[in-house]
């Protein structure tokens, strides 16, 4: 089945613009070209190129549908694309689903995309169990869904171990302080100024929380520094380069993940922990949303109820108190995420699941 499968795959959001959406995209099909026959129709010029790709992608799947069994869109915004090919074609369309695929907003997005256009195609990839939950109450046919995790590539982000990092949060290589991280876009979602209020001022002194990434809630978490008084023990580093990123990941002791749940931002999945889980990097997260799925606890992180402070503080400071077992656990951890999520076992699943679909049709 899959030397013979033949998947054309359109993908408005690809490298090398950065991005959750465009990194998915791009492993997914790069896995899946390893054991099918993928043609990839790709926007590689970010948003400014997006009024243009749409027209110039559906005229190419087009010319190109008839030599393909299947129709792979990498997110829910073509599906318009993908109901005017089933007018054309009587083959299968499938499109994976991310969150804001489906939360979005705009009324005439809800009413068209989410009410007639993504309903009409034949399977949706969720990244989320959430995500299936936002669809089913949005009146989408739960049977139409099937959730698979996104993966991690698991080798592009492993380093040796060498504890220097005084570029970018301490002055000298040192054992002595401990380092806890959050890494991605600065979204309220993400739960960073909660966290500052409400966990950080209580932890250790000896602890340096490291954020890195920029976004809309920058301003509230430089807030919180200083209503916290907590200058010297946080370290905002905005934006940083990917040699920066695996530093970070290689060399700190914690990566902490504490969402907040925010109306219509739902956190589709955490792809930045599976990314840390792979560097041998313990992971507290909340127990929330996309996490849950990314996240089994005591597997490859550890899942906290959201909002609750004391837990997180204990779960902190037992790891960061206890280095044999941060290190054994952090092993085990990596060791989990290559087993489960490396994206050539996703790839597979992605392939189990499109042969089902063109088998019934």
């Amino acid at each position: 089945m899959s030397e013979k499968t033949r998947i054309l795959f359109i993908s408005r959001a690809y490298p090398p613009i950065l991005g959750g959406i465009e990194n998915q995209n791009y492993e997914i099909a790069k896995a899946l070209s390893e054991i099918a026959e993928v043609k990839i129709i790709a926007n590689k010029k970010g948003r400014i190129f997006l009024p243009f790709f749409a027209p110039y992608a559906l005229i190419k799947a087009l010319l190109l549908f008839r030599k393909y069994d299947v129709l792979l869109l990498g997110d829910g915004v073509l599906g318009i694309i993908g109901w005017i090919l089933k007018i054309f074609y009587k083959k299968p369309v499938i499109s994976i689903v991310h969150g804001l695929d489906l939360t979005y907003k705009m009324p005439l997005y809800q009413k068209l995309w989410i009410g007639f256009f993504i309903k009409k195609l034949d399977k949706l990839i969720a990244v989320g169990n959430q995500t299936i939950k936002e669809g089913v109450a949005r009146k989408m046919p739960e049977e139409k869904f099937v959730f698979i995790p996104n993966g991690v590539d698991t080798e592009k982000f492993k380093r040796d171990k060498t504890r220097d990092i005084s570029n970018l949060v301490i002055k000298e290589k040192s054992s002595e302080r401990k380092i806890i991280l959050t890494l991605g876009r600065l979204a309220k979602r993400k739960g960073v100024t909660w966290f500052i209020n409400n966990v950080m001022r209580q932890l250790d002194k000896n602890i340096i929380y490291v954020v890195a990434g920029e976004g809309k809630d920058k301003r509230a978490i430089e807030k919180a520094v200083k209503k916290n008084d907590l200058q010297n023990r946080i370290k905002l580093l905005g934006n940083i380069s990917n040699e920066e990123k695996l530093k970070l990941y290689n060399n700190v002791d914690v990566f902490i993940q504490p969402n907040i749940e925010v109306k219509g931002d739902m956190e589709g999945f955490g792809l930045v922990v599976l990314e840390a889980a792979s560097c041998e990097l313990p992971v507290v997260a909340s127990n929330l949303e996309g996490l849950k799925d990314a996240i089994q606890n005591g597997q490859n992180g550890f899942l906290v109820k959201p909002y609750d402070s004391e837990s997180y503080k204990k779960k902190i400071e037992y790891l960061l108190n206890d280095d044999g077992f941060r290190k054994k656990f952090g092993q085990r951890a990596r060791k989990y995420t290559i087993e489960n999520y490396s994206w050539e076992k996703i790839a597979g699943r992605y392939l189990e699941e499109i042969g089902k679909v063109i088998s019934n049709r």
